[in-house]
């Protein structure tokens, strides 16, 4: 994924210029910025580490819902005054409102990750005489923020897909497993067996944020993509109902599975699972857990379609 730097970058420092101290604050904003997700939409799920002048963390904070306050002003509101001559550490660049608020807080150094591609205003931190450092740990940002970037990329929400891989079709995970309600808690919408979308989380966005459809086009999942897009919606989740989700596969529209292999019988050893993990798709994760393993996989980027 590319993300666009800010024009005329004057006066920004490189990310090797980040202290140690400041490496740490950063993974640590990176850390609590992850609350935002399945919340924060169409909004980023941003974070901010507030340090004082003797590198001291005095502050922290994140978006907690389209609307409110971001991650910038929470944290500012942590550190009150202990903030003055100190730095805010930010997964995403500020915009006008999160710039001024660290101006008026005294903020003196500032240092960001990932660049914002529209409104971006460190640029305005630097000609108020603030120091900044940009560009720092991108790639471990990208690991909360990658699903928000891509959507600006692509017009459509990040999709997963979850489900018990069986010797016939794909399974929804059964329902003692935490995974589903973990990536439920991840995702904006899901995607319901009749095909209706709905809030993954019932209340999670606020009211109103999201604006879904009473159905979705049948037989159109780019169609289906770009109204719940449209919508606010970033983050999709598919369960594990194939008539479902196959088409979404299929249409090269799930960027990420989640599969779970249940323990074979002495009867079943010679017969291959179905959709183990779905053509186009490399595995990147395998482990252990309990009686089933789980399988993580991700569309290659080749096969990505917009």
């Amino acid at each position: 994924m590319t993300t666009t730097a800010p024009a005329d970058p004057v006066a920004l420092a490189a990310p090797d210029a980040a202290t140690g101290t400041e490496l740490a604050a950063m993974r640590q904003a990176i850390a609590i910025s992850a609350f935002g997700l399945g919340r924060t939409s169409p909004a980023p799920p941003a974070g901010c580490v507030i340090l004082d002048q003797g590198g001291r963390i005095v502050g922290q904070g994140y978006r907690l819902r389209a609307g409110d306050p971001g991650a910038e002003a929470n944290a500012l509101a942590a550190a009150a005054a202990k903030a003055a001559h100190g730095t805010a550490v930010i997964t995403l660049e500020p915009d006008q409102d999160g710039a001024q608020e660290l101006l008026d807080a005294g903020i003196s150094r500032v240092v960001t990750s990932l660049p914002r591609p529209r409104g971006s205003a460190v640029q305005a931190l630097a000609d108020a005489g603030a120091q900044v450092v940009a560009r720092v740990l991108e790639a471990e940002a990208l690991t909360v923020l990658g699903g928000w970037f891509m959507g600006l990329h692509t017009s459509r929400p990040t999709v997963t897909w979850a489900y018990l891989a069986s010797r016939h079709q794909p399974r929804p995970l059964p329902r003692d497993l935490t995974e589903a309600e973990m990536l439920r808690a991840r995702a904006d919408v899901v995607l319901r067996p009749s095909g209706q979308p709905a809030e993954a989380v019932p209340g999670a966005h606020g009211p109103g944020v999201l604006r879904l459809p009473a159905v979705l086009p049948a037989g159109d999942p780019a169609g289906a993509l770009a109204q719940l897009h449209a919508g606010g919606v970033r983050n999709l989740f598919l369960g594990g109902h194939p008539t479902l989700a196959v088409p979404f596969v299929e249409a090269g529209l799930v960027d990420r599975v989640v599969a779970y292999l249940a323990p074979l019988a002495a009867s079943e050893k010679g017969e291959a699972l179905a959709w183990p993990v779905p053509a186009g798709f490399r595995v990147t994760g395998v482990r252990r857990e309990r009686q089933m393993v789980r399988v993580q996989a991700a569309r290659a980027p080749q096969a990505t379609r917009s």
